[in-house]
């Protein structure tokens, strides 16, 4: 029957036939249900593949198909949220709809659906609720989390101190941020010289960066074909590998010298929780899954709050009087003879202001993490099916013009009412919101006041001669300041 038809039709014409036939299925299997959120048109196959990632180029789709719009990459889809009305429907009001992971294969093959940040069901609730106990066990509920994050800006400043000329401030920042979550779940430090764990650190960075390149994204769309080409993957895929080497070394040293009755850590209680939990093995406490816990927690315990605070300094640099406002703020409620502490914020109104908007400003995360349907459900008007990925664009919250008096400007009064006083917004959702919002949110927040405020306390901060500071940013898995040098003055 084949001879037969390529005998009628011609070789050339077989193909066509071949091609139609491969369009016709790819049409029936990737067809819409009724009312799916629109989007642009999809080409046959790979879908909207050359179409940006960007939260840049999302804003504009927004604007053009409405603030709820989909994209197909490959046979994916995915379901774009923005606006802040929108995303509150989302993420706050129906808050048991979009609570799932979906599978991202760049971040599978690492995180393997385990740990904290891509588990889901049962697993993730036992995961989450021991993480969020043992931060508080060892951190949050002691005063010697802030004991830590103090001694923590000691170091921080006095390497700044060591520094003659202009240098860039991002490892001294990155080691300072992570040495927090290290004492969390190490039980010690890392000195800002200690090649090791400044390699790890740049492993991680460049693994950021790598992820959100469109090579990268090609992954996701169509991991089997790119699984064994060449490409950004590999050199993510390789540089988690050394992290996780890392890791697996520490939780070896923790398991040769562990006493049950006297946890010393996070690793420790997470031994002992293995221990514990033998009979309830859909739970996940395992060695595997200890390993991929640990990284979520050295990932985000030091990324965002090292960018934030990078953004901030850019920030003070490029707007001096900003920076002076917080100083003048500094030497009235603290003084020069001791320490910021967590007390003082109560007192410092503008101070907290500046560090919500360069949260804001910064926009960290633009498109947050990506969540999945957890059952049918309606958004705007629109049917999204179990099972979908949707997106919420945190970008479009955070510059929201019918939230933000000037949303493209860094302006300290949109956390300032009349009296001068610090006031909370509804749009302010660097860290999400609902069942998947940040874990470690009340510890990044200790962490940028006291960093930002121990430093400008003792620095008054200026670009590098000559340099005409951009405000551009990089955009990685996160959007990040582009490298800069900077120079100290101690005051």
């Amino acid at each position: 029957m084949v001879l037969h038809l390529v005998e009628h039709l011609g070789f050339t014409g077989c193909l066509i036939c071949f091609f139609v036939l491969l369009l016709i299925v790819d049409l029936i299997r990737n067809k819409n249900p009724s009312n799916f959120p629109p989007g642009p048109w999809p080409l046959p196959f790979v879908g909207n593949i050359f179409t940006g990632l960007d939260f840049r180029t999302i804003d504009k789709l927004a604007e053009r198909h409405g603030e709820v719009f989909s994209l197909r990459w490959g046979s994916e889809k995915t379901v774009f949220v923005s606006g802040y009305k929108m995303v509150k429907e989302a993420l706050i009001t129906q808050l048991d709809s979009f609570a799932d992971r979906p599978v991202v294969p760049l971040f599978h093959k690492v995180f393997k659906g385990l740990g904290v940040v891509l588990s889901n069901g049962y697993l993730w609730r036992a995961q989450r609720k021991f993480v969020v106990t043992h931060l508080r066990t060892f951190g949050e509920a002691k005063k010697n989390l802030e004991t830590s994050i103090q001694q923590e800006c000691v170091f921080l400043c006095d390497a700044f101190k060591e520094e003659g000329g202009p240098f860039d401030p991002q490892f001294f920042l990155n080691n300072a941020v992570s040495n927090i979550i290290c004492s969390l779940v190490f039980g010690h430090r890392f000195d800002y010289h200690d090649e090791n764990f400044l390699a790890v650190l740049r492993f991680d960075i460049e693994a950021v960066i790598l992820a959100g390149s469109n090579q990268a994204q090609l992954y996701n769309a169509f991991p089997r074909l790119f699984e064994y080409l060449p490409g950004p993957h590999q050199k993510i895929f390789a540089n988690y590998e050394k992290i996780v080497d890392f890791l697996k070394d520490e939780i070896r040293k923790h398991k040769e010298d562990w006493d049950p009755s006297d946890p010393r850590d996070y690793i420790d209680a997470y031994l002992a929780e293995m221990e514990k939990k033998k009979s309830d093995p859909e739970a996940g406490f395992n060695m595997e899954t200890l390993v991929v816990a640990t990284l979520d927690m050295l990932e985000a315990g030091t990324e965002s709050a090292a960018t934030t605070l990078r953004w901030g300094l850019l920030f003070m640099m490029k707007y001096p009087h900003i920076q002076e406002n917080v100083q003048a703020e500094i030497d009235r409620v603290i003084g020069q003879s001791r320490q910021p502490t967590l007390d003082d914020r109560a007192n410092m109104p503008y101070t907290e202001a500046v560090i919500h908007e360069t949260q804001r400003m910064g926009n960290i995360v633009p498109l947050g993490f990506p969540k999945k349907a957890c059952k049918d459900t309606t958004l705007g008007g629109y049917f999204i099916p179990k099972g979908t990925s949707v997106t919420t664009n945190l970008s479009s919250v955070l510059n929201d013009k019918s939230e933000w008096e000037t949303p493209d400007t860094f302006n300290p009064g949109h956390f300032l009412d009349d009296q001068g006083k610090f006031r909370k917004r509804d749009a302010f959702l660097p860290f999400s919101a609902g069942r998947r919002s940040c874990v470690g949110e009340p510890l990044a927040r200790m962490e940028l006041f006291l960093f930002f405020t121990s430093l400008l306390q003792q620095f008054t901060f200026s670009p590098e001669p000559g340099v005409e500071l951009s405000l551009e940013g990089q955009l990685g898995f996160t959007y990040s300041p582009g490298p800069y040098r900077l120079c100290v003055s101690p005051r």
